[in-house]
């Protein structure tokens, strides 16, 4: 199991929270455990897991918002 905490930041656009959702809503058919905080989201699962989770959650901002900028900091470390 690997924790990520994931801060997804969309620029030029004017529905920022839009984006933002739309990317956390990738995550609700996967097995991914998930806390949505008011900074940034808090993810749990497999390795294999939580990077197809980041990578889905990316590229659905991309493709809603364009320019996007994501900050992932993980750790395999027990919480």
């Amino acid at each position: 199991m690997i924790t990520a905490e994931v801060a997804l930041y969309p620029l030029k656009t004017t529905d920022a929270s839009g984006v933002i959702n739309k990317s956390i809503d990738t995550l609700k058919d996967s097995h991914i455990q998930y806390n949505v905080n008011s900074m940034n989201t808090h993810i749990t699962g497999s390795r294999e897991e939580i990077f197809k989770g980041l990578e889905s959650m990316f590229s659905q901002a991309e493709n809603n918002g364009g320019e996007i900028t994501m900050v992932i900091t993980l750790t395999n470390a027990a919480g």
